[in-house]
């Protein structure tokens, strides 16, 4: 089954997907510091690197199962102001639609930050669902939390997860492969080992050549609204991150959706279409 990519970050979304068995024959990324990372995790997909206002949808093939995507959410963030859709960056979620309503894939899915379901929010969210019922899908919201999916963190998002409604598929999401207390992974698991090989960035925060597979840390003031974002891959995955700065790096990664969430996702899905 293929699909397409919007708003795809360094992949971790797509990652996912694609190890359930997925497809990703064109993805779309404006952000220029990702994308030699994207390139190199996905060499096999195409990478449309112009801002998706200025995109035809004649540059995305027709023959397409489904649409997967996080369009901006600093304006939706707890941490953030919260500016929700009269923010410009937010309404880049029209440009998702747009794509969605002219392709009408069997299925699509759209990610974000929990404060996107806050109350201030709730009449801007009643307009996005209508959009989506709009374009001919069955909707379902879905909040969950990473630690229940196979991921040492505690991080809420929000899927938007819609079938076409001609399919008649009831769509349930899956409960997460950690979501007991006893399976949950923590720190230790995953960075335990940290402690003997982190070391500096190099002067100015820029890329540390002694570094091995990214185990560089950012040295002096940091914002803590990235701080407290910050993802760690699991060691034994090699997604690599190629930058010049670090500060970078901590916003690539820690505005990638967790692979293992994304991939427990992606079967549901693929199992609710077969």
């Amino acid at each position: 089954m293929k699909l397409i990519s919007l708003f795809s970050g360094c992949g971790g979304l797509d990652l996912g997907f694609e190890r359930a068995g997925f497809e990703i024959p064109v993805a779309n990324e404006f952000d220029s510091a990702i994308w030699q990372t994207f390139k190199l995790n996905h060499p096999k997909t195409k990478l449309l690197t112009q801002d998706v206002r200025n995109l035809s949808v004649d540059l995305f093939p027709d023959d397409i199962d489904g649409i997967i995507g996080g369009p901006p959410c600093q304006s939706w963030s707890e941490a953030g102001a919260q500016r929700g859709i009269k923010d410009s960056r937010s309404k880049l979620f029209f440009d998702y639609i747009r794509i969605l309503r002219a392709k009408q894939p069997k299925f699509f899915l759209a990610e974000n930050v929990s404060g996107m379901l806050s109350n201030r929010h709730s009449e801007a969210v009643k307009f996005i669902i209508e959009l989506f019922k709009r374009c001919g899908y069955n909707l379902t919201i879905n909040l969950v939390n990473a630690k229940n999916y196979s991921v040492a963190q505690e991080r809420k998002r929000v899927f938007y997860i819609g079938f076409r409604q001609d399919l008649n598929i009831n769509f349930k999401f899956p409960q997460g492969s950690t979501e007991l207390n006893s399976k949950k992974l923590t720190l230790r698991d995953i960075i335990w080992d940290l402690q003997f090989s982190a070391i500096p960035s190099a002067l100015g925060n820029f890329h540390n050549e002694q570094a091995e597979n990214n185990n560089e840390f950012f040295t002096g003031t940091f914002s803590t609204i990235f701080m407290s974002r910050n993802r760690v891959k699991s060691w034994d995955e090699h997604f690599k991150f190629i930058y010049s700065n670090v500060d970078n790096a901590y916003k690539m990664i820690g505005n990638a959706v967790p692979v293992s969430l994304a991939y427990e996702i992606a079967i549901a899905i693929k199992n609710h279409l077969t």
